[in-house]
């Protein structure tokens, strides 16, 4: 068996409960306490492991970020993982079920952030060669798309040579991710002029007619073929029913696959103007994250991992998705960026969310070759 599989075969179960004392502590994205009990285990973690602990980077209102640092060199290798999860505290528990953990958070992704961890460990045990700088970053709010965070990121990562992104692989192929879309979100507010609806109609102006007007055009602009979709996932507006309506909004996500689709989008958005005589709209939000395009340096970092995965008898796959991750920040800076590297498993953001317990071994020895090759 490969030395580094054999490894991580050896260690099974030592990665397995690292990723249960993380999954049982409850770090939703808006409890900066419970968030940063659980960046104190990551410490532990780490203390345990590699002897250090990681610079805290402090954050008031959200769980504190950490910045692990391990090895010598003038380039960099960027990890990312994120901590926080969708989940209430107490609302789901981590058990096992045969070849299946479930848990909050184990698939998204506190199970990639482990594998990752024990990857570095390997390297340290085996004495595998690395002339590269590894840094290992630990964000506490992905899950609200990063608002501070995403600072920490491109700060962070400015000068690395490549980021590897611990969210899971593909649900069902297991490919990595080497594109993903980018997402931008708007709120448009109409204000219109209100009437008796009975004995003055012809007096009012419907916000919400105008509203209904919007909706139907922007979703219009949605194009498949390009990878552009425009979604108008949230309306309200008016009250009672006798009243033509003077105020009501739409909420818009809208998902695209290049940057300059993403701002030709944003251009429209933000320069529409009112859809009926005698009503008015303004326009907020805007692009949230960049796509994450594949470029040359990606497919470099794809051709390794497959070759990584070939070592152990793992064919891997890429693919392009419509979700978006901390990597989308990095891509956009122009680093090389490769996703999907985590744990294994189903249910993102679903109460069924598992991890595969026997891909374990596997995908932290890809991570681990991946780190040497680059």
């Amino acid at each position: 068996m490969d030395d580094v599989l054999k490894f991580m075969e050896d260690h099974r179960e030592d990665i397995l409960e690292d990723i249960r004392y993380l999954v049982e502590a409850d770090s939703p994205s808006l409890d900066k306490e419970r968030s940063d009990r659980c960046g104190e285990r990551i410490q532990e973690l780490l203390e345990r492991h590699f002897g250090k602990r990681a610079e805290v980077i402090p954050e008031p209102d959200y769980g504190d970020h950490l910045k692990f640092e391990y090895g010598d060199g003038e380039e960099t290798i960027l990890i990312l993982s994120h901590f926080d999860t969708v989940w209430d505290p107490g609302e789901l528990e981590y058990r096992v079920e045969d070849d299946l953990a479930y848990g909050p958070g184990i698939l998204d992704m506190k199970g990639g952030l482990v594998q990752a961890m024990w990857a570095l460990k390997a390297v340290k045990e085996l004495g595998l060669p690395l002339n590269k700088k590894v840094v290992h970053l630990f964000t506490s709010e992905e899950e609200l798309s990063s608002p501070v965070s995403r600072h920490v990121i491109r700060r962070v990562a400015e000068g690395s040579s490549a980021v590897l992104v611990t969210e899971p692989p593909e649900v069902g192929s297991g490919a990595l991710k080497t594109a993903r879309k980018g997402s931008a979100r708007y709120t448009i507010r109409f204000t219109g002029q209100s009437a008796h609806s009975g004995n003055n109609h012809h007096e009012g102006a419907s916000a919400i007619r105008a509203a209904a007007r919007a909706t139907e055009y922007l979703e219009s602009l949605t194009d498949y073929d390009k990878g552009t979709t425009l979604n108008v996932g949230m309306i309200r507006g008016g009250g009672k029913l006798n009243v033509v309506s003077d105020q009501a909004e739409i909420g818009v996500d809208v998902r695209a696959s290049t940057i300059a689709e993403q701002e030709r989008i944003d251009g429209i958005i933000k320069g529409l103007e009112p859809f009926m005589e005698r009503t008015k709209l303004e326009a907020s939000g805007g692009i949230s994250r960049p796509p994450m395009e594949r470029t040359e340096g990606t497919a470099e970092l794809f051709r390794l991992a497959r070759e990584a995965g070939a070592e152990i008898g793992v064919p891997l796959e890429e693919t392009s998705v419509g979700g978006v991750s901390d990597g989308n920040l990095t891509a956009a800076m122009g680093i090389p960026t490769i996703d999907g590297l985590g744990a294994v498993g189903v249910g993102i953001h679903a109460r069924n969310e598992h991890i595969v317990i026997s891909e374990i071994p596997k995908r932290a020895a890809i991570f681990a070759k991946l780190l040497v090759k680059i």
